[in-house]
């Protein structure tokens, strides 16, 4: 037995990347230098790069590989080439010192659970993976709940072959990453039963405009693969970062309820699969307000223990209720934007809203919509149209490298879909709901450029780009504030040298938050039967239309204030002018 074969995670650091890949080394330096801040981690054992190497010259694959690539080079299909790599791959036999190793840390795993056979996850972990430049989102496979000896055996020749899946040789080939000596791990973690439970994504800068003191955490109802691939519209919630250390505050800025469509459960036969949520699920969020600043906290050390903005997994196992960070890796889009420009998009004309939903990024794009139910009809679409989709996989990715803007019915900003968009620059707007339905085959323009909300407009409408230098800005003696209307569009301002907010007036924060007249949210009895409706479906998940109004002001002057801080921010309350605001 080899010792290079396998190790715990307690065994590796960050600086082991070479020996069990970026996400199995983070998994490492997470257990051996941050449970002591109390950071839960799940134990488990990553099989090295060494076992694959020995895995590939055992069976002699190299040259099929080398081969199979060259035909790739020289014009044969992708999918062909892929398929057949992955076809030599999982036609051959585990050598035997794999074999007892992946034995012997099995049973010791058991032992140290106290199972049996512990229901692992089994991940795979490349070396050119989670790497500062490329995030790698869903290149290579993960298989859940994957319980006994035998099952765990069979697994692992599966996440060597992908590998070579298509999107992932496609993704490393648009990075310009080369085959040489590319090697995978694969990890082996104890599974967190958020099945019965909860999963999602945290991000500790604020995903759209980079803003630093912000962590945007989604989650849903189940296994984490329906928020990671944007199969459902997540619950969501903004974190104020600065505020975080004080037990007394609660400095959770914003949540918004998601669908929650559906929940990735595990079937009879241990499988998962993807079930309807109840009504109750839908309209209840998936974590408590104390789940979510724990999760806030353990984020930002995990963040001040690497050094940059982190993109972070998280699960709640739903039998005990424990919450556990599974996974973590550096945020590669924000984090490396250039800092000294500021490019800014303005519609300068107006639409029909065809449908709306989550804003990624800041941009304006204009183009044919083309509705794709599956990559199978991936020869229909047209480069610089629109790509709409009910959700996109890692699969969809040459596609989107050729489209002008993406909308999808379903997901939320830490979807695969908003990933891969940041990455590529361009407009995308995710939980779209009936998008499929509406958009297909007309001219529209994509707009994330009015805040949080994205909007789909009828035609191709004009806009412009300006592009501010920031170092370029005179310096002035005079404190230079801003004024501000949309919250949304604060986070956006955060780099401006600006020294605080001079007027934000209160009756904008109303119009664009609460979106009704305070009257009409105290005295919903004087309000006509459809106008109550309305009311009724604005305040869905609040005790009162008054609690709502609450919730709903306190989340904009809180994400006005949270833009600037600590510099001051100064709201100017407001009479309603009657005659203005008639309408």
């Amino acid at each position: 037995m080899t010792p290079s074969l396998a190790g715990w995670f307690d065994d590796f650091s960050r600086a082991d990347v070479a020996a069990v890949g970026g996400k199995n080394a983070s998994l490492g330096e997470m257990r051996r230098h941050l449970m002591s801040l109390g950071i839960a981690v799940p134990d488990g054992f990553a099989l090295t790069t060494a076992a694959y190497r020995l895995f590939i010259q055992h069976n002699g694959l190299a040259a099929g590989i080398a081969h199979e690539m060259q035909r790739l080079r020289d014009g044969a299909p992708l999918s062909e080439v892929g398929a057949a790599i992955r076809g030599a791959m999982l036609a051959a036999p585990l050598p035997d010192a794999i074999v007892t190793e992946v034995r012997a840390r099995y049973a010791q795993l058991a032992t140290r659970a106290g199972h049996p056979a512990p229901p692992v996850a089994v991940r795979s972990s490349a070396t050119a993976e989670d790497l500062p430049d490329a995030s790698f989102a869903g290149q290579q496979e993960s298989f859940l709940n994957v319980v006994g000896e035998a099952s765990l055996l069979a697994t692992i020749p599966r996440c060597f072959a992908s590998l070579y899946t298509d999107r992932a040789i496609a993704y490393r080939a648009h990075h310009g990453i080369a085959p040489d000596g590319l090697a995978l791990s694969v990890g082996v973690q104890q599974m967190v039963r958020s099945d019965v439970g909860a999963s999602g994504v945290a991000f500790t800068l604020d995903t759209e405009s980079g803003f630093r003191s912000l962590v945007i955490l989604t989650g849903a109802w189940g296994l984490g693969e329906n928020v990671v691939k944007g199969v459902v519209n997540p619950d969501e919630w903004r974190v104020f970062k600065p505020l975080l250390d004080d037990p007394a505050l609660s400095p959770i800025l914003d949540a918004t309820t998601g669908l929650k469509q559906l929940k990735m459960v595990l079937a009879t036969d241990g499988t998962p699969v993807n079930v309807d949520t109840t009504a109750a699920e839908r309209t209840t969020r998936c974590l408590s307000d104390q789940e979510v600043l724990q999760i806030a906290r353990w984020c930002t050390r995990i963040e001040a223990h690497y050094g940059c903005p982190m993109d972070v997994e998280w699960a709640k196992d739903g039998l005990d209720g424990a919450l556990y960070i599974v996974q973590a890796r550096p945020e590669t889009v924000r984090s490396r934007e250039q800092t000294s420009n500021v490019s800014t998009f303005t519609l300068e004309g107006t639409g029909p809203v065809l449908v709306t939903g989550v804003a990624v990024g800041s941009r304006i794009a204009s183009g044919r919509a083309i509705v794709l139910s599956g990559m199978h009809e991936a020869h229909r679409f047209e480069d610089g149209a629109v790509l709409v989709a009910r959700q996109t996989d890692p699969d969809w990715v040459p596609v989107m490298k050729r489209a002008s803007a993406i909308v999808t019915d379903s997901g939320g900003r830490t979807s695969h879909a908003a990933i891969v968009s940041r990455e590529l620059g361009i407009a995308a707007i995710v939980g779209a709901t009936g998008a499929t339905a509406v958009l297909n085959d007309r001219t529209v323009t994509v707009s994330c450029a009015e805040g949080q909300t994205g909007t789909v407009y009828e035609g191709a409408l004009a806009y412009r780009e300006d592009t501010l230098d920031l170092e370029a800005m005179p310096r002035t003696r005079t404190a230079i504030m801003l004024n501000v209307a949309d919250p949304a569009m604060a986070m956006r301002w955060w780099r401006l040298p600006v020294r605080g907010i001079g007027l934000a007036r209160i009756e904008f924060v109303i119009e664009h938050m609460a979106k009704a007249h305070p009257m009409a949210l105290l005295h919903p009895e004087q309000l006509s039967n459809d106008e109550r409706a309305q009311l009724l479906a604005l305040t869905q998940g609040h005790d009162s239309p008054a609690a709502f109004f609450v919730d709903r002001m306190a989340a904009g002057i809180g994400q006005i204030a949270a833009s600037q801080w600590p510099e001051q921010v100064i709201v100017r309350f407001s009479d309603f002018k009657t005659n203005e605001y008639a309408g």
